[in-house]
């Protein structure tokens, strides 16, 4: 008995301590009151932070608050018809990228279908997007979907992962991933 006490003291302190370091109590890391308080929120929190204007200086600490502290970031690369490969990515490693890239580009990505499963604290977003180089832009240069993992700690939610392919030649999206519940 005293064994399951021990064992379930260090579960509660090692859980409470994950919680914490994922409720990003780093310096680095805040974000907006209302980002993490619904799925739609942290979605559209996403997408607008991932965005940026030439030469604007983007709000990074908004990006690091909507993810967990061990996030990653996958993109499936395409090198050709057949060779593809899957690469990792940390979130500041992405800030380092954007923000040498929106010194002299612009990037607005935006949602126009979403498909949502959700399971008690866990919940998996089909995000389809339209990417465009500048806001006004009539068509995007590119479209795909981001695979989103979050998590909700009992406060708000998390970004756990998001893996994302573009859409391609032999490869469309599908009609059921261009509609919004």
């Amino acid at each position: 008995m005293r064994v399951c006490s021990i064992l379930l003291l260090v579960i509660f302190l090692m859980s409470t301590a994950t919680a914490s370091q994922q409720a990003g109590t780093g310096e680095k890391r805040s974000f907006r009151g209302s980002d993490g308080a619904s799925i739609d929120a942290i979605v559209t929190a996403l997408y607008a932070a991932v965005s940026g204007t030439a030469g604007k200086k983007a709000d990074w600490n908004r990006l690091r608050g909507l993810f967990t502290d061990t996030a990653k970031l996958r993109p499936v690369i395409w090198k050709g018809a057949k060779d593809v490969t899957l690469r990792t990515i940390s979130i500041e490693e992405y800030i380092r990228f954007a923000t040498q890239f929106f010194t002299t580009r612009s990037f607005h990505e935006k949602e126009v279908g979403r498909r949502v499963e959700r399971f008690g604290h866990i919940a998996h977003v089909f995000s389809t997007y339209e990417s465009y180089h500048e806001l006004h832009d009539p068509v995007p240069f590119t479209r795909g979907i981001n695979s989103i993992q979050l998590y909700h700690d009992g406060s708000r939610w998390w970004i756990v992962s998001v893996l994302w392919d573009e859409e391609r030649e032999g490869a469309a999206i599908p009609e059921r991933y261009l509609q919004r519940p």
